[in-house]
């Protein structure tokens, strides 16, 4: 079953630039600037996305003389696709049952 926690980390990451830092942060700890060079977003636009990862949890900061670095915590996202590993396991073991609510 999914919880309010998990909806609001769904919300967090379906926003498009979002997802793309995301993805880039799986492949390495990245800084501002070149989160800016692969995206070809604004900065301040850039820093209010990554504001809101953090606060979702779903990145860590690295303070790295005057630049912030960014990474990935995967154990977030591990545990969203348990989540849905867990529906997907639960749709299928109802499906070959037949179950469904008798309409009134």
């Amino acid at each position: 079953m999914l919880t309010s926690v998990d909806t609001d980390l769904i919300r967090v990451l379906a926003d498009p630039l979002r997802l793309r830092i995301v993805t880039l942060l799986a492949e390495e700890t990245l800084c501002t600037t070149h989160l800016v060079e692969e995206t070809g977003a604004k900065q301040t636009n850039l820093s209010n996305h990554l504001k809101v990862l953090r606060e979702a949890g779903v990145v860590d900061t690295e303070p790295c003389g005057r630049f912030t670095y960014y990474r990935l915590r995967p154990e977030a996202i591990e545990a969203l696709a348990g989540r849905f590993a867990d529906l997907a396991r639960t749709a299928r073991a109802t499906a070959g049952a037949n179950r469904k609510r008798s309409c009134p």
